[in-house]
């Protein structure tokens, strides 16, 4: 079983930037991949980053120079950092893992871009 905590969203006005943070915990931690999805009211989840181990970085394209994801692995934790947010961007983000083959998600933690 993988926990995971995540943290950083809250309300900023556009054009403003928000670091989401999130943190795997557990037995036989062995993370073959992290990544963020978003949820807004009304929409699907979609797949906002996604860092897999030894495969390349990718990204929803309406986030594309504007976010990063980054991640600490001796920490098993992955970061995003959103710049020049937008109002689009509102959601919530749920933070994913996936350690030996099993997905596990965050609870989730909202960011609002208004002004």
């Amino acid at each position: 079983q993988v926990q995971l905590l995540e943290s950083g969203g809250g309300l900023v006005q556009p054009g403003g930037s928000l670091r989401l943070s999130c943190g795997a915990s557990g037995r036989r931690l062995s993370i073959r991949s992290m990544g963020w999805y978003r949820q807004a009211p009304g929409k699907q989840r979609e797949l906002v980053a996604s860092m897999p181990l030894g495969g390349s970085i990718t990204y929803v394209e309406s986030v594309k120079g504007r976010f990063t994801i980054s991640r600490n692995r001796e920490m098993n934790a992955v970061f995003l950092q959103m710049n020049d947010l937008k109002p689009e961007d509102t959601a919530v983000y749920f933070c994913y893992v996936n350690n030996l083959g099993y997905d596990y998600w965050g609870q989730g933690t909202q960011v609002t871009v208004s002004a």
